[in-house]
């Protein structure tokens, strides 16, 4: 057990000028030097983490050798490609648009994904309807493991919401990652040509839950925001003077056609109580004394915390170098 206070304001950095300081000093070195790069490509996505990640990168690199890319599809929200431009605009970050469209028509993304909607509803029209998937959202410390849904939103907006077989979910997910996956290629194509590096903008809840694609989004050279907590995004936010519009977005995947929230996806907890939580699991704080900062019992926090062990065991093989211990001479 940490023998050190829990209170909601744990996670508060002190001196938010000097941690920028650390993580810029430490992205130039990486970059420059042991990377052997000249600059750095940026997937800007309109959101709070690729934003923050960006105005690091110009602090750490300077603008004229950062490249932002804004990368959208057909499901995408047009606030997205918005509110990446006026990010790039403000820093002064030359960037570009590659629509993904076509290469994940080339993929069948969107047909292998559809076939497996209407498989569990039949009506479904990708042309008239939206769809989402997402973890029902479960007691404070239900040991039940997460199961998916599939929410199908009618031309009328009403909504069809049905529990998601494995076999479907699978299907929809392995499809849909190719977004991400076309997003790494494109991000690739831009820094090999540049001789730039690829600056990943996974946040420590991304990284350590497995909320990201293998070789997708997760697929970069340096994560300079993976150890922060998202309070701790927003704070550096403030500091480095990102947008209203941004940091007062709601984190979203962005991925399907109707709209969805990370939380809704994949956390189940907003970031508020998510941050606390994980900070308290990770460096064994008294469940009893979490929760009282939480208003939870202890019996809840506990819970949580083997759902998070169980959340990052089952993901462990995403963070996974590939396995080159063949060698049997």
């Amino acid at each position: 057990m940490s023998t050190s206070v829990f209170h909601k304001d744990i996670l508060k950095i002190n001196d938010v000028e000097a941690l920028v300081v650390k993580i810029t000093n430490k992205l130039r070195e990486d970059v420059s030097g042991k990377l052997r790069k000249t600059g750095g490509v940026i997937g800007l996505s309109g959101g709070i983490d690729s934003s923050v990640t960006m105005a690091l990168a110009v602090r750490a690199l300077g603008a004229e050798n950062i490249l932002g890319m804004m990368m959208p599809e057909k499901d995408s929200s047009p606030d997205s490609l918005y509110l990446a431009s006026l990010l790039a605009d403000k820093f002064n970050v030359p960037n570009l648009v590659e629509d993904i469209t076509g290469a994940l028509d080339g993929y069948k993304c969107y047909d292998r994904r559809d076939r497996a909607v209407r498989e569990v509803v039949p009506e479904y029209d990708p042309l008239t309807y939206k769809m989402k998937i997402g973890i029902q959202q479960s007691k404070p410390g239900s040991m039940l493991p997460p199961v998916f849904h599939l929410t199908v939103v009618n031309p009328d907006g009403s909504e069809i919401v049905k529990r998601l077989p494995t076999k479907q979910m699978r299907t929809i997910i392995a499809a849909s990652n190719f977004k991400q996956r076309a997003r790494m290629s494109f991000l690739y194509f831009h820094a090999e040509r540049l001789n730039y590096a690829v600056i990943g903008t996974p946040n420590k809840h991304e990284v350590d839950q497995g909320f990201f694609v293998k070789y997708g989004d997760g697929g970069s050279d340096v994560f300079p925001i993976g150890k922060l907590y998202k309070n701790q995004v927003y704070q550096l936010a403030e500091y480095l003077g990102i947008p209203q519009k941004i940091i007062e977005r709601v984190p979203t995947t962005d991925t399907y056609s109707a709209e969805q929230t990370q939380e809704e996806f994949f956390y189940q907890f907003p970031f508020e109580q998510l941050d606390l939580l994980w900070y308290g699991y990770e460096n064994h704080y008294d469940p009893a004394e979490v929760g009282k900062v939480l208003g939870m019992t202890e019996n809840e926090v506990s819970k949580i915390s083997m759902n998070f062990k169980r959340k990052s065991d089952t993901t462990s093989y995403l963070r996974m170098q590939a396995i080159n211990d063949y060698n049997f001479f």
